[in-house]
């Protein structure tokens, strides 16, 4: 994952964080809601950036298997 990637998560979960306290404190269900939701999409994209690196190193220590026999 780059940095960047993992920069623009870290704000899209903090942005969630504020809406969704903005909306407890104004008592907007809905602004809580899309807090929620924005930090749920982060996670999720933290997820498959991880499982893509994950896959990453799966392949180069295959490849290294298959190189030394």
């Amino acid at each position: 994952m780059s940095a960047t990637d993992k920069a623009a998560n870290k704000a899209e979960d903090l942005k969630g964080k504020v809406k969704e306290a903005k909306g407890k404190v104004t008592d907007d269900h809905r602004e809580e809601t899309e807090g929620k939701l924005d930090q749920v999409r982060s996670q999720v994209k933290d997820v498959g950036e991880a499982a893509k690196d994950a896959a990453g190193t799966l392949k180069a220590k295959i490849s290294d298997t298959l190189k030394r026999n």
